[in-house]
């Protein structure tokens, strides 16, 4: 993968069109999104957030369920340990939430952009949010106890309004007395 042309490409916060790329699979590379959403490539962490920026706006996840680096001219897979992307911080807007992640991405949660609940690989039920290319992110430890701060309670769940839209945060039958 040729970082050094993506670098001229793409400025770290534009989203490449990679649903018009179709390159071969090349393998597997080296590198996984770990659970806490350090970057490890080679078993060395990735320090650079400039470069895992540039690598989020690459990534992809495909219909089997892989996650993939992908540029015109190739495709690697990568190892995701739980979701590959980690929203960090959150901002009322009216009456709606934008949410961002830690790679720069900023959504309104709404229809297109809706919290559900997704088992973690410990089996615990925390809230997922779709962000683009078929990626997921999980909440920020701060951020989700910041929401259930403000949260609603709407018969066994737990969650807010954004986007005109119920968005979960967790269910009362989850919590153990």
């Amino acid at each position: 993968m040729k970082l050094d042309t993506l670098f001229q490409q793409f400025d770290g916060q534009t989203i490449p069109p990679l649903e018009q790329w179709d390159p071969p699979s090349c393998g597997d590379m080296d590198l996984v999104i770990m659970a806490n959403g350090d970057w490890v490539h080679e078993g060395t962490p990735i320090r650079r957030p400039a470069l895992v920026s540039l690598l989020s706006r690459v990534l992809r996840r495909e219909a089997d369920g892989d996650y993939f680096l992908v540029t015109p001219g190739e495709k690697l897979r990568i190892r995701v340990e739980d979701l590959p992307l980690l929203v960090t911080d959150a901002d009322p807007v009216g009456a709606d939430w934008m949410a961002t992640t830690a790679c720069g991405d900023r959504v309104v949660l709404d229809g297109a952009h809706r919290l559900s609940l997704s088992l973690t690989p410990g089996g615990e039920s925390l809230p997922a949010l779709p962000i683009r290319h078929g990626l997921q992110a999980r909440l920020h430890r701060n951020l989700f106890y910041r929401w259930v701060e403000t949260a609603e309670q709407d018969g066994d769940e737990i969650g807010l309004w954004s986007g005109g839209i119920w968005h979960c945060l967790g269910r009362t039958d989850d919590v153990t007395p």
